[in-house]
């Protein structure tokens, strides 16, 4: 079990630039299990590259990204692709959950994928859809639900592995502020219960609101800030 009190994913000076462009200056950041970290800054500031640094999807030019220790850029494609599968979890701005299959079928994917029989994938996968309270829509396509329902599903994928690190990119930007909010909490309790890390990026405050701590990223470097109750 992860201490919850030494770092699980650490950034070090952490440089990557886009051709001429730079998107990340020098940014430094610990993230701990079960604490939930917001990643603020203006449209362009790095935000969702940190993000994907952080999750070994895109490589970094220098610095270092180190999870339980080890750094990402000694593991193969392949074993970042197993972490991925594994450790950590992703919900996106709009869902992306796969038109074809039933909610349930989506939730189930990811445990399918890891080579988990279909009917306890899909056993574990109703849990969680009862636990983001939308068990009543499991039978059907994302394109027969709403927004708020399809990011509970998403979510629910997400956590259906029980990732030790959750990053969530802009996961109500595409809400009104009511189905955001249920949204949000229902992640982080979720998220509080497993004792999962999660990653948040977002520029609102009402959904920073949620988080234990902001991490401001702005020019590509980053100030920690810690939230006073």
């Amino acid at each position: 079990m992860t201490n919850p009190t030494e770092p699980l994913l650490v950034a070090t000076d952490l440089h990557k630039a886009y051709g001429p462009t730079p998107a990340l200056a020098g940014v430094d950041l610990t993230i701990r299990a079960g604490e939930v970290v917001a990643v603020m800054g203006p449209s362009g500031s790095g935000k969702s590259t940190l993000l994907h640094c952080l999750a070994g999807i895109v490589p970094y030019d220098s610095g270092e990204v180190r999870y339980r220790d080890r750094p990402l850029s000694e593991l193969s494609d392949g074993e970042r692709s197993a972490l991925r599968r594994s450790d950590f979890g992703f919900v996106f701005q709009f869902g992306q959950l796969v038109p074809e299959l039933t909610c349930l079928e989506n939730v189930a994917l990811a445990l399918r994928l890891g080579g988990e029989r279909r009917r306890t994938a899909e056993t574990r996968a109703s849990r969680w859809l009862e636990r983001l309270e939308v068990a009543d829509i499991a039978g059907k396509r994302p394109g027969e639900i709403s927004g708020g329902q399809g990011q509970r599903v998403a979510v629910a994928r997400s956590l259906v592995t029980e990732p030790r690190v959750l990053f969530a990119d802009e996961p109500t930007g595409a809400l009104d502020s009511l189905n955001g909010e249920r949204v949000m909490r229902l992640l982080t309790e979720a998220a509080h219960d497993t004792g999962a890390a999660v990653v948040l990026v977002t520029h609102e405050p009402r959904v920073a609101a949620y988080s234990d701590r902001e991490i401001v990223v702005r020019d590509g470097k980053s100030r920690d800030t810690e939230r006073v109750s």
